[in-house]
């Protein structure tokens, strides 16, 4: 509130236009509740209720109350499920078990899948149906197929192995461990099918192919009559025919399923999946329709490093989808004054030239903020607002910089020499010509860091040969890294040097020579003569320099004619 009142008072003494600058921030109680361990033993006694609620509900008949003569057996088999899972989220999931969202959603997903194999476990006894009805109607994928396109395959096999452990215990005795290699079978094909997913409508497919591997198990297992059984009859063939589209049915439904739930789930959630990177990558978006039209210079550099970031991306196993998006955005922000910077001048003159240096820096240092701004304003994704604070971290400009010092020794020197004061030699801070950061703190955010600050530096190659090309990318790399700008990131060495290989390959394909067509040599030959003769004529009709003096083109001209 005393910030609003002090922006009124500074804005009636015309000191700030009023406007107060978008800023990305979370609540402390918020920060907090995400990573509270409370919170966490929270989620995980909710979901050990819930299991309890449904283990009240089963039959006799079910694997839970036939572990052993009393339910003790059966609620040390659950308990340890349970607390193998939590375990294996600790050890071998740690983000997802550091981030109390994720950790939600992980054991929600869980609930879901073995709340929708009850309600198929009653509806096959309501209609008095055989008991293995069961594995053909129920949901197997649905769990994998939202933890892999939600967090990832690792989690997707999470939710496969637990999904399938913790759904026999609530199954009928008789179809307990087929249920279990079934449910396994299916739920591996749905990881596998969905874990490199780029559309939406190829969901159906993932669907498709969990129910052909939940057919396969069952007529393996003897469920639908499998061939060897009476090879001479063609009964077991109509029984796989009679019963093998209800599987496959089951599976394309559970896709859909889940298809449903998945933009819910990533607005709840704040995730966002591979998919939806994909829609935020589209061209059509306002802010990069106004870089092609507004800034062109800048939106052919920012496709530059989208590739060179993609490319690296795919070498050392980091989203390529995530870097090649996040990058289309990085330098949105020069939106706000684009001819301060230099690829969009056209040649045209340099209004750096009559601003000092430190104005200079000050302009080129805020289009990081600008593009937060526009960011929030168009409500991008939080990893694209992240890419746009970080890319340059809280790097030196050096240009201005050096041109800060240039002009300081300058002055220093006209001071000495007595022509100025000593009060007006300035004083030159490196903390004022420096990004204001944070760092890159993920490996997709530092790619890109690299990747701008690449294919800015090879605008300046005369001559790009492979051999300077690749000096240049691992001159700039390391400089990078001295200047701890890759602290904060996971980015190990030897994967900076497979990025280097990367951007050096890139750059080696988009910078090459192009051999010059028949005739073309002789048309460049042409066209300079003819330059170089029309600045002689326009040399000779300028008057001479003073009395007594001839015009230097006039002499060239005789002396050329006196040689002829």
């Amino acid at each position: 509130m005393w910030d609003f009142f002090k922006r009124q008072r500074l804005q009636r003494k015309g000191y700030s236009c009023g406007k107060k600058r978008r800023e990305q921030n979370r609540s402390e109680w918020v920060e907090a509740l995400s990573s509270s361990p409370y919170v966490r033993a929270l989620i995980v006694a909710s979901f050990v209720c819930a299991m309890g609620v449904m283990v009240r509900m089963l039959d006799e008949t079910s694997v839970f109350w036939n572990l052993g003569s009393s339910s003790l057996l059966g609620i040390g088999c659950l308990s340890a499920i349970i607390l193998t899972s939590v375990a294996h989220l600790r050890i071998y999931l740690c983000p997802c078990y550091a981030s109390n969202g994720r950790f939600l959603l992980t054991f929600l997903a869980l609930l879901l899948q073995l709340v929708l194999m009850q309600g198929t476990n009653f509806l096959v006894r309501l209609n008095q149906l055989p008991e293995s009805s069961v594995i053909y109607f129920a949901p197997l994928a649905l769990a994998p197929m939202l933890m892999t396109l939600l967090l990832g395959p690792p989690h997707g096999l999470f939710a496969v192995i637990y999904g399938s452990l913790l759904g026999t215990l609530l199954m009928p005795n008789d179809i307990g461990l087929p249920f279990a290699i079934v449910s396994a079978a299916s739920g591996w094909a749905a990881v596998r099918a969905t874990q490199s997913l780029r559309k939406r409508g190829t969901l159906m497919r993932a669907g498709f192919y969990a129910g052909l591997a939940g057919v396969a198990g069952c007529a393996l297992l003897g469920l639908m009559e499998p061939v060897w059984h009476s090879p001479g009859s063609l009964a077991p063939w109509k029984k796989l025919a009679a019963e093998a589209p209800v599987m496959l049915l089951a599976g394309i439904l559970t896709s859909t399923i889940a298809g449903s739930l998945l933009p819910l789930l990533e607005g709840v959630f704040r995730i966002t999946t591979t998919v939806s990177w994909l829609e935020l990558g589209d061209l059509n978006h306002p802010l990069l329709r106004r870089m092609t039209m507004e800034a062109p210079g800048t939106w052919h550099h920012s496709l530059m490093v989208a590739n060179l970031a993609e490319a690296a991306a795919l070498d050392v196993g980091a989203n390529p989808t995530i870097c090649r998006v996040c990058a289309l955005f990085h330098d949105v922000g020069k939106l706000t004054k684009p001819e301060y910077y230099i690829e969009n001048t056209n040649g045209s003159e340099n209004p750096h030239d009559d601003l000092t240096p430190s104005m200079s820096a000050l302009v080129v240092i805020s289009h990081v903020k600008d593009g937060v701004d526009l960011a929030l304003k168009h409500k991008l994704n939080p990893q694209i607002i992240d890419v746009i604070q970080q890319h340059h971290g809280n790097s030196l400009i050096v240009y201005f910089y050096r041109r800060a010092l240039d002009q300081a020794e300058e002055i220093k020197k006209q001071v000495v020499e007595g022509k100025l004061p000593e009060e007006d030699i300035p004083e030159v801070s490196e903390s004022s010509f420096r990004y204001p950061g944070p760092k890159p703190d993920f490996r997709e955010s530092a790619i890109i860091s690299l990747a701008d600050a690449v294919e800015s530096a090879s605008r300046s190659l005369s001559k790009p040969t492979p051999s300077r090309i690749e000096t240049l990318v691992d001159e700039i790399i390391r400089a990078r890294a001295r200047d701890g700008q890759l602290d904060e990131c996971d980015l190990t060495m030897r994967e900076l040097k497979s990025v280097r290989d990367s951007f050096s390959k890139t750059l080696r394909t988009a910078l090459h020579r192009r051999i010059p067509y028949p005739g073309e040599k002789e048309r460049e030959t042409r066209t300079k003569e003819e330059t170089r003769a029309d600045r002689i004529e326009s040399a000779a009709d300028r008057p001479r320099t003073g009395p007594g003096q001839r015009n230097p083109a006039t002499t060239v001209i005789a002396r050329r004619q006196t040689a002829g």
